[in-house]
C-alpha cells in the first residue's frame, strides 16, 4: 500500500513539472547588451556570458525547470526562450583596496513570441570572505552565480517586471 501513495505522488509530481514548465532556451553565451558601456577587459578576461548561462541552468534545475542553451535564442521562436542581457559590470577597486564589484542583467521570457515575464538583476559584492586573496574576475564571478540563482528561481514563478537580487 505504500508503495502505491509513493507512486500516485511521483506520478503526480512529474506530471505537474512537466506541464507546468516546457524547456527553457537560453543563450550561451549570455549576450552584453549592444549600449553597454562594460569595460574591454571585463569582456576580454571574465567570461561572465558562458559563466552566467551555466548558473541560470545550475540554478533553474534545482526549480525543476529544464533550460536548454542555444547559441542565439530568439524570442520568436516556437516554445520557451528567456532573451537575457548583460546590461553592466563594474570591476572598482582591488584586493589590496577592497573590491567593489557589480553586475546587472535584464531579461524577458516568452512563450511562442508572447512576452509572459520579464525582469531586471543587479547584484553587487566586496569580494566575501579572504576577498584580499581574490582577483576581480573571481569577485564579478560570484555576482554573476547570484543572479544565476536569482534567475533559476524566477524561472520557476516567472512575472512581469521583477527586480531581483539587490534591486529587490
Amino acid at each position: 500500500m505504500p508503495y502505491r501513495i509513493l507512486a500516485a505522488v511521483l506520478a503526480l509530481t512529474g506530471a505537474a513539472s512537466a506541464s507546468a514548465a516546457d524547456a527553457v532556451v537560453v543563450p550561451k553565451p549570455v549576450p552584453y547588451a549592444e549600449d553597454s558601456d562594460i569595460a574591454g577587459n571585463i569582456k576580454r578576461e571574465c567570461d561572465l556570458g558562458n559563466t552566467l548561462a551555466d548558473y541560470i541552468r545550475e540554478y533553474a534545475d534545482k526549480h525543476h525547470v529544464e533550460v536548454r542553451f542555444a547559441p542565439d535564442a530568439k524570442p520568436e521562436a516556437p516554445g520557451r526562450v528567456l532573451a537575457v542581457e548583460i546590461r553592466d559590470a563594474v570591476s572598482s577597486g582591488n584586493a589590496f583596496l577592497g573590491h567593489h564589484k557589480s553586475t546587472s542583467v535584464h531579461g524577458k521570457l516568452y512563450q511562442d513570441g508572447k512576452l509572459i515575464g520579464s525582469f531586471k538583476d543587479r547584484r553587487d559584492s566586496m569580494g566575501g570572505a579572504f576577498a584580499g586573496f581574490k582577483g576581480s574576475c573571481s569577485v564579478l564571478g560570484r555576482t554573476v552565480k547570484a543572479i544565476g540563482e536569482d534567475v533559476g528561481a524566477w524561472l520557476a514563478q516567472p512575472t512581469m517586471d521583477a527586480e531581483l537580487g539587490d534591486l529587490g
